[in-house]
This record gives C-alpha cells, structure tokens and sequence, in this order.
C-alpha cells in the first residue's frame, strides 16, 4: 500500500447517545471529534429569527432564532437585502448604522456560525452557506471560490474553467472544497444540483415558516465525518455500529463506487474499536496539560479566558553542543507537536507559543518553517506570526466544531473552576459503552453487573434508566448497576 493510502476513519457509535470520529495517519492519531447527541449542536442551523433588539454602541443586534439564549449579530455579518429601504453607508463607511439598517421586531433568515459558550449566546450570520460533498453553496454572494489546500495552479484553473460550464443562478456563488480536486464535470454537477435543490426549500420554509423557527439542521457527525473527511487518501473506514455502517457504505458508493470495500464493520463484542486498534492511548494525551516530546522534553497547554498558552520545556533533554542546539532541538519536537495537538483538541482563537529563547535567527526560522508545515494538514483556517524577541509566536486558529475536551470537561464545583474533571455525562456514556458491549457480548451472562463510584451509579440510573431499559429489552438481559 501507498504512503498516500494510509489514513483510516474510525466512528464509533453508542446509539442515540454518542458519535466518535477519529482521524488516523501511518496509525497516529491526526483529529477526534465527539458528538453528545443529548448536547444537540447547532453550528451551521439556519433559523428564521426576530430582531429583537439592537445595541448601537456595539453595532450589533440581539436575535430570538427559538434558544434558550438570543443569537449575537453584528453589522457585519447582515446582508444588504435586510437592510431598511433607502438605508445606505455614510460617506467613508463600508456599513450603514446598524439601527437604521434594521428594526426590531423585523424576521431574517440567520445561520449559527459560533456555538453560545458560557454566558456568550451563538454568534449569527445572515451570510447562509449549505456544505455539499464538492462545494460550499453561499446564496446571496455571487462568488467563485477554490479551497487553498487546493495549490496545484493547473487545477485550480480547470475546476474554475468546470465551473463556467456549469449554471449557476443569479445572486448564488460557490465555493469548491479540497475534495473537488480531479473529479470530473458530472461529479460536479451532481452534487451542485443537489445543493441548489436543498437551497430551494431552505428558501420556501424560510417564507412560510412562524419566527423563531428551525429552518435547516445539520447532519449529525457520522454523516459529517464521511462528507467533510473522506479524501482519496483514506483507505480504510471502521464502523462499530451497523445501521450507521450501512449509511456509511451508501454515501461511499456514491463518492467512489469502486471502493465499496473500504467500509468495514467492528462487530467484535470482547473488544472496543478503539481499544482494537490502539487508539485510547493517543485520545487520553487530549486531556493531558502536558504532552511528552519524543526527546524527553514537553508541551504544556493552559487555556485562558482569552487564549490558549502553550509553554515549552526542555525537561530530560540534553545536548552534547550546548544550549544553542538543545534549545533548537527542544522547540522542533515541539513544532512537530503542537499542530497535532491543536487538532486534537480542536484549538481556536488566539494561541500563544513561549519556545525555549533562540539566538539565532536561523533557528527562530527554521522553526517556524517546521511548524507550518506541520499546519498544513489541518483542515482549518490558521494565520501564522513570527517568533518575537522573547520567544513568543502568536497564532490564531479556525475552531472546527465537536471537541471531546469541550464537551467532556466542567468546572469542577470543589476548586471553583480552577481545574477540571471529566463531567458526569462523559463518564456516563464511558459506562454505557462498557454495559452496551458487555449486553452483545454471547459470552454475557443473564444480569450484566457495573461496579462503579456512588455519584456515577446514581447518574446512570436517573438519568440513564430509559436508555438501559432499553439495552435489557434489545439483548433481554438484565443490567446491575452498584455503587460502592
């Protein structure tokens, strides 16, 4: 096989609770997205919304789209067609005064851009764009836009030079993602075809739907992972649940029908799938602070109100030519590492790097040269400073969406907030994975018994009794949870 050829895809399912992906190059561990499905997302919903209010000091308005909490839209993310008749910019600004543009009370069609985080409602746009397998279809600007990861200049002309033989209808642009590369005219035409036919009925609900009202929803991650993360570089796609394999093998077929055999199924009942391929070890360095470096030295990730602070020590290290070099070799590693763990973690905002001090400006750009190259493989959006006279590179990073760190960790209610702990719902489902794979197990026996901590076992027979039931009347065994 190809050194091309050996990504795999590994989604692990607990039904109508979780969805796991993970990403895996030469059998590391490249990204891990996690979905709680009772933690609904709603990055990329379209909703019809109410101004609610706005707030001139802010240039923003105050959406009700049906949350618990008002969206966040800024003057910038309306689109013109919203604005009130005869409402133009000033002379010498590039946005008219928000209040006039719009009204409250006024209904607009928005897309959650950001999840709310915190105290932070979602933040909105009114810039729609729905994701097909090949393009991004963005109704109301009229673009024609090629991925960057697409660099080969030939090719970005052809799919340009496709895309003029194509129609597209007035006031529709286009974006043509990475996995658009060599596919032909037809495969382009299919996909838009179906983006254009889902954009319509966006549109007719958008017209007959009562504010605030859920207008488009998103897939869930398993369909995500095969439409955004399929690429000709995968060769294998492991699936420990058949009904989502089945959706799996059907939306191959359709990408690439002679590679039917890519989809395998993880059946096995003695054994995870993760833990079948050795995955867990690599998914635990996601909640580590800090992440060992090959060498002996470590990274070390603090996150902060503001942004992520990323320290480099050279731990056991040692050079026999100095500090120079000790401190070059140390923030190498550390440049190969960072970027996966970015990944991982799924990192966005401002990041700042504190590298080891470098003299040497040969160093400091060798260094960075290592680190963007190692971004490369990043699917999302990352601007790249220099290395400052102390040591500082500072970087901001496009968050992707999913995160097992976001979604796995709280507040801990001792320290106030200080440090973390993994929350009761991850542990949670960590237990019904362990019980779901005991039940399909033909080696079982009739009552299934879980030891665990008092406040686990009562969580899992509150607030999971439906779903157990559920697994006792499926596999008709039963489950004994006890706390001790």
């Amino acid at each position: 096989m190809s050194t091309s050829k050996k990504r795999k895809m590994f989604i692990s399912v607990l039904p109508g609770e979780q969805i796991e992906m993970v990403l895996t190059k030469d059998g590391q561990v490249q990204e891990y997205y996690v979905e709680m499905l009772q933690q609904a997302k709603t990055k990329r919903n379209i909703y019809k919304g109410i101004v609610k209010n706005i707030d001139a000091s802010l240039q923003a308005a105050f959406i009700d789209y049906g949350e618990e909490r008002n969206g966040f839209l800024q003057v910038d993310e309306v689109h013109p067609e919203y604005y009130q008749p005869e409402v133009k910019a000033a002379k010498g600004y590039k946005y008219p005064l928000l209040q006039k543009a719009l009204k409250p009370g006024q209904e607009l069609l928005v897309q959650v851009g950001k999840e709310p985080t915190g105290n932070k409602g979602a933040f909105l746009t009114t810039y729609l764009s729905l994701p097909g397998r090949y393009f991004v279809l963005t109704p109301g600007r009229e673009q024609l836009g090629v991925s960057r990861k697409i660099e080969d200049e030939k090719e970005r002309a052809r799919l340009k030079s496709l895309m003029s033989e194509l129609k597209l209808d007035e006031g529709i642009g286009v974006i043509l993602r990475t996995v658009s590369s060599d596919q032909n005219k037809t495969s382009l035409s299919r996909d838009l075809q179906f983006l254009k036919r889902l954009w319509e009925e966006v549109r007719k609900k958008g017209v007959s739907g009562k504010a605030p009202c859920l207008i488009y929803e998103e897939k869930d991650l398993a369909f995500r992972a095969v439409r955004d993360y399929l690429t000709p570089e995968v060769s294998e796609i492991w699936v420990d649940h058949a009904e989502t394999a089945k959706q799996v093998l059907d939306f191959v077929r359709l990408a690439y029908p002679r590679r039917n055999r890519m989809v395998k199924k993880h059946l096995d009942t003695d054994k995870m799938l993760f833990d079948r391929f050795n995955l867990l070890p690599q998914l635990e360095t996601v909640f580590e602070r800090k992440v060992a470096l090959p060498g002996g030295g470590e990274v070390v990730f603090d996150q902060t109100e503001a942004l992520m602070a990323v320290d480099i020590n050279s731990g056991k290290m040692s050079s026999d030519s100095g500090f120079k070099d000790l401190a070059l070799n140390v923030n190498l590693e550390a440049a190969e590492c960072i970027p996966q763990q970015l990944q991982l973690r799924d990192v966005g905002g401002q990041i700042v790097i504190d590298f080891i001090e470098m003299k040497d400006h040969k160093h400091k750009r060798e260094v960075e040269k290592t680190l963007r190259a190692a971004l490369k493989s990043d699917k999302a959006r990352t601007t790249v400073g220099r290395i400052s006279q102390f040591g500082l590179l500072e970087m901001v990073r496009q968050r992707m969406g999913s995160s097992a760190l976001s979604l796995s960790i709280e507040d801990c209610p001792v320290c106030q907030g200080t440090g973390s702990v993994r929350s009761l719902e991850w542990r949670a489902l960590q237990a019904m994975k362990e019980i779901f794979r005991q039940m399909r197990s033909k080696k079982s026996p009739d009552v299934v018994e879980y030891v665990t901590d008092t406040g686990l076992a009562f969580y899992l027979l509150n607030q999971k009794r439906k779903k157990i039931e559920e697994f006792e009347a499926q596999f008709g065994k039963q489950v004994l949870i006890q706390g001790q």
